[in-house]
């Protein structure tokens, strides 16, 4: 009976303990369910916003590059054509000068007295030879009339021409006195610009032996480069067509200021290089270009229509060769492998791998990938 009494007395415990048990849990699931009914939202997935630009279809000029040498059209050395005492030197070191400038001077004093001295020559000559043809007409009168025997006559006819060829060799004195005269004074043959003197005032100069100065034309100027015989096809069906423009791009510039014509491709190349010598004719009038000067040079050779042109921007490169992320399905990132043609100032002509009217990712590259969501940013108007 005792027995009984324990085991009932145990099992009102237990029972207890479960209804306790399951009133706590419940009062818990109801404050549980409670909380959860005052929380927020979960935010949602965050996604890169990114500027876009428009494949676009144009027609571009295409170019070949090549490094370049300035060369002067005319470049001499002055020297004198007299010998004689310099006098002055005119024009100052680096002048540009036109032609027919006075640049030296050299002393005449010595070739005014020749040329003076050639014409008193002649005027004696002249003076001869008219005492030698009246000679002869009077001789002549006596020889008709029987009064003068033929040796006379023939004698007076030989003076007649000894006095002509007198008169014609100082004729020709007095002109080689005047030119000596003329080139005591050095002109520029040409319009361009001296370098530096060579020769003060008061040197002894000699004819062809003393160096004076130099004079190099600037305006126009000569551009030669070295196109490699694989372009050589190319630039001859380009000259075929017409003029071929040529563009001088100095050290430094992005955009030619520079503009010419291609004038002169040499008749061999060279076997040890492949390449062969060309020749731009550039006007200078600003005389931006120097003699010696290393500069690159653009052949516009002809316009390739129908490019498609996408922003340099836009590129990225990998293992596997340049790519654009393009906007696709879903606003997603797609990413394409591309081949490059030429380029036309921001834009790149991209062969392969777009189409015109994709939306290829200009910014934040570094910050997606393939697959992300993005959120493509309104695209600005051209300025």
């Amino acid at each position: 009976m005792r027995k009984w009494k324990i085991a009932l007395g145990t099992a009102v415990a237990l029972g207890a303990i479960s209804v306790a048990s399951v009133h706590l849990l419940d009062m818990g699931n109801l404050r549980l369910s409670a909380s959860t009914a005052g929380a927020a939202p979960a935010p949602a997935a965050f996604v890169m916003p990114v500027p876009v630009a428009n494949v676009v279809k144009k027609t571009i000029p295409i170019y070949l590059d090549y490094a370049a040498r300035i060369e002067p059209i005319r470049s001499i050395t002055l020297q004198a054509r007299v010998p004689g005492y310099l006098q002055e030197q005119t024009a100052q070191d680096g002048a540009d000068v036109r032609q027919g400038d006075i640049l030296y001077k050299i002393s005449p004093d010595d070739f005014q007295a020749a040329l003076d001295q050639a014409k008193a020559q002649v005027q004696r000559d002249t003076a001869t030879l008219d005492y030698a043809r009246s000679n002869l007409g009077r001789g002549t009168e006596l020889a008709k009339s029987g009064y003068l025997d033929k040796d006379s006559f023939d004698q007076r006819t030989s003076t007649l021409r000894e006095a002509q060829a007198s008169l014609a060799l100082n004729q020709a004195a007095v002109r080689t006195a005047e030119l000596n005269l003329s080139y005591a004074e050095i002109h520029a043959p040409f319009t361009g610009r001296l370098g530096r003197n060579q020769a003060s005032v008061g040197t002894l100069v000699s004819v062809a032996g003393t160096v004076l100065n130099t004079l190099v034309q600037l305006d126009p100027i000569y551009v030669t480069f070295n196109p490699s015989e694989t372009d050589l096809a190319e630039i001859e069906q380009a000259r075929a067509a017409g003029p071929v423009d040529v563009e001088v791009l100095l050290p430094g510039e992005t955009e030619s200021t520079q503009k010419g014509e291609l004038t002169f491709i040499d008749n061999t190349v060279d076997h040890s290089t492949g390449t062969i010598t060309a020749r731009a004719t550039i006007g200078n009038a600003k005389f931006m270009l120097m003699p010696g000067q290393y500069v690159r040079v653009r052949l516009h050779i002809r316009q390739q229509p129908d490019a498609l042109m996408v922003p340099q921007t836009a590129l990225g490169s990998s293992q596997l060769g340049k790519y654009l992320y393009v906007v696709g399905k879903g606003n997603t990132v797609d990413q394409r492998l591309v081949s490059l043609g030429p380029t036309s100032g921001d834009l790149v002509a991209i062969l392969s791998g777009v189409a015109e009217g994709d939306q290829v990712i200009t910014g934040n590259l570094q910050k997606i990938g393939p697959g992300m969501p993005i959120s493509p940013l309104p695209q600005k108007p051209a300025t």
